[in-house]
């Protein structure tokens, strides 16, 4: 078994386009259009989904936004720096919600921003990433 990917239900899917490939810089990997059950689906990711796990973007017609609830957590992106990734987020429009800085009780340097609906992303620098920071 391997991770495919994440879903994220959206409420304007160009804006959420915009923000994982222009802010983010990650591919727009394939879309799939449902007209009967009025939906779109787009994959967004740094790799082809072939060689690892991707982000869904589902953008169900005419839902303009959605109760995230307190069960989701977070998508984790390593950085090589998160400071300098917060300010570039920072200056494309994206939300840096925590400043980049050791993560409490210990030296993981971590940050978080939030996507056009929300969404928690971690940002944790590369020399650290993989190892489950958590919050």
């Amino acid at each position: 078994m391997r991770l495919l990917h994440t879903m994220l239900r959206v409420g304007d899917l160009q804006r959420s386009i915009d923000f994982y490939t222009k802010t983010l810089e990650m591919l727009l990997l394939r879309t799939s259009e449902n007209p009967e059950y009025k939906y779109t689906l787009e994959f967004v990711g740094y790799t082809d989904e072939s060689d690892g796990a991707v982000i869904e973007l589902t953008y169900n017609w005419g839902v303009e936004s959605y109760d995230l609830g307190s069960a989701y957590g977070h998508i984790a992106l390593g950085v090589d720096n998160a400071a300098a990734a917060c300010e570039r987020i920072r200056q494309a429009g994206g939300k840096v919600t925590r400043e980049a800085g050791p993560v409490k009780g210990g030296t993981t340097i971590i940050a978080f921003i939030e996507d056009p609906d929300g969404y928690k992303i971690e940002l944790i620098e590369n020399k650290h990433a993989g190892q489950g920071v958590g919050n």
